[in-house]
């Protein structure tokens, strides 16, 4: 896979990484904002911000199913190309309320609208890249590439909190979003000219010998096999993904303004410890794709995808305990990053079994688990900061967050993974 005959697969995974880096900043910008500018001074309160996050994550699960489908439809890189276009667009115009004299009131609403058709053309971004992962990445690279990618979206978050911080004190805050949603749009012009060229619209399925054998060739539409919703591996995959999301999105949208607000950490501080936490968990990312591609190898599919899971689930609740049982800003930090590291070592295996379960229609099926997992993070922004002002308290809340995902990954006991096709075989793409 390191010949230079393979460039051309890796170089779409780097351009994936980049496109999802970006989309991510767009997405967690709103978060940012809200931290250092929306809540307090900008006269919204924490649980109306909580909704303005929610409102995205509504809409981005509603529209998931449907986006799976066209991403099966028109072929991932048109989707992709989609997504830039229009999560570039509305990210640009969340800047467009704060040049005009607004109430907090209709800051509020203008925000909750923008970022809800925000939330719609974002759909096609995890399913669709995990889409083309398994049309250019041979079975035995796909949890190395899945988990490259997703820590493309992780370094995007991770740079999101210094970098669009920096944007807000230098540009103010609605010129900061006109930059960052331009840079997305002109990336999705990028990708569509430079991916269309290398990746067919409808590539090849890998053929499996328990599957249908008939070729299928660049162009011609594979029907939609609904009954792909009813497979009991699937439901539990997305039960677990579910767990994964409530977690995962706990911190997303509320690390920023738990270690200023709650923790007191001065701003720029904070900015860093959100910045290391974040990236922490793209390097989980990436260690845990290769991780789960060398040990299936030694103890087979299965097993070695039940262990990194079961592992990085239990030891991330583990290090959220830790980090609201310590008192020191540093030991905070480095408790938040081993626990953010061992959960991202989780992602590649849940987007590789999910486009193994769907085959030819993986886009749907990828898209269906990733509707459960942003249901517990549609969840996630708004119930916890209900819990925190409760009598349990910021850590009531996040320790109610670390039983969910240790529960998720418990469900991974009953979970048979089982790879589309033989160990090593090539899609035939780019070849």
């Amino acid at each position: 896979m390191d010949t230079p005959s393979n460039w051309p697969r890796w170089s779409i995974v780097l351009l994936l990484m980049a496109l999802a880096g970006l989309a991510h900043f767009n997405r967690i910008a709103i978060s940012v904002a809200g931290a250092e500018v929306f809540i307090g001074k900008g006269g919204i309160s924490e649980t109306r911000m909580g909704w303005v996050y929610t409102a995205f994550l509504f809409v981005y699960t509603l529209g998931m199913i449907p986006g799976g489908w066209l991403i099966d439809r028109i072929g991932p890189v048109r989707a992709l190309t989609v997504l830039g276009l229009v999560m570039g667009t509305f990210a640009g115009l969340t800047g467009v309320p704060g040049l005009v004299a607004l109430t907090p009131l209709q800051l509020w609403i203008c925000l909750l609208v923008i970022r809800s058709i925000a939330g719609l053309g974002n759909t096609p971004l995890h399913p669709g890249a995990a889409h083309v992962v398994s049309d250019v990445m041979p079975p035995s690279r796909r949890a190395t590439a899945n988990g490259m990618v997703t820590a493309g979206a992780l370094i995007g978050i991770a740079f999101c909190y210094p970098v669009f911080g920096l944007l807000i004190d230098r540009l103010t805050w609605p010129w900061a979003f006109f930059v960052s949603g331009a840079a997305l749009f002109g990336f999705g012009v990028v990708w569509h000219l430079t991916v269309s060229r290398q990746v067919p619209s409808h590539a090849p399925a890998v053929q499996s010998a328990s599957t249908d054998s008939t070729p299928r060739t660049p162009g011609i539409q594979a029907p939609v096999d609904w009954s792909l919703l009813y497979r009991r591996e699937l439901w539990l995959i997305s039960l677990s993904y579910t767990a994964f999301g409530y977690f995962q999105y706990l911190f997303f949208y509320w690390m920023d303004y738990y270690l200023k607000d709650v923790l007191h950490v001065d701003k720029v501080d904070a900015r860093n410890d959100s910045f290391w936490i974040t990236l922490a968990q793209g390097a989980g990312m990436v260690l845990g794709g290769l991780c789960t591609d060398t040990i299936c190898r030694w103890i087979g599919v299965a097993r070695g995808r039940r262990a990194i899971v079961m592992t990085g689930m239990g030891m991330g609740a583990v290090g959220a305990l830790v980090a609201v049982s310590v008192q020191s800003e540093l030991r905070v930090v480095l408790a938040l990053a081993v626990s953010m590291g061992a959960l991202g070592m989780c992602e590649g295996v849940f987007w590789t079994t999910a486009t193994d379960i769907g085959r030819r229609n993986r886009g749907l099926v990828a898209a269906f688990m990733n509707a459960f997992g942003n249901a517990g993070g549609l969840v996630s922004p708004t119930l916890t900061p209900v819990l925190a002002q409760s009598s349990l308290g910021w850590p009531g809340a996040i320790t109610v967050a670390c039983a969910i995902v240790a529960a998720g990954g418990f469900v991974w006991c009953w979970i048979t993974p089982q790879p589309d096709s033989a160990d090593g075989a090539s899609t035939g793409l780019l070849a």
